[in-house]
């Protein structure tokens, strides 16, 4: 497992142990949980990004288009 330094406000950090306490978990769990979650919803952002474009080039621009198209499948 790779390690990696990181400098954050005081009171990030004193929030992240409030947090580390509460839950029963180190703060390097909770920082890579975090880290985890950041990640997919920024690679789900870049998909569903590309998806609408590639709908729209399609004619579909509401959630009514969606389901008509999903209807005549």
């Amino acid at each position: 497992m790779a390690t990696i330094t990181l400098r954050v406000p005081d009171e990030l950090d004193q929030a992240l142990e409030r947090e580390s306490i509460a839950a029963g978990v180190s703060k390097s769990d909770l920082a890579r949980e975090a880290l985890r979650r950041f990640l997919a919803v920024s690679e789900f952002q870049r998909l569903r990004t590309r998806l609408v474009q590639r709908a729209q080039a399609q004619g579909i621009h509401t959630d009514g288009d969606v389901f008509r198209a999903l209807d005549r499948s």
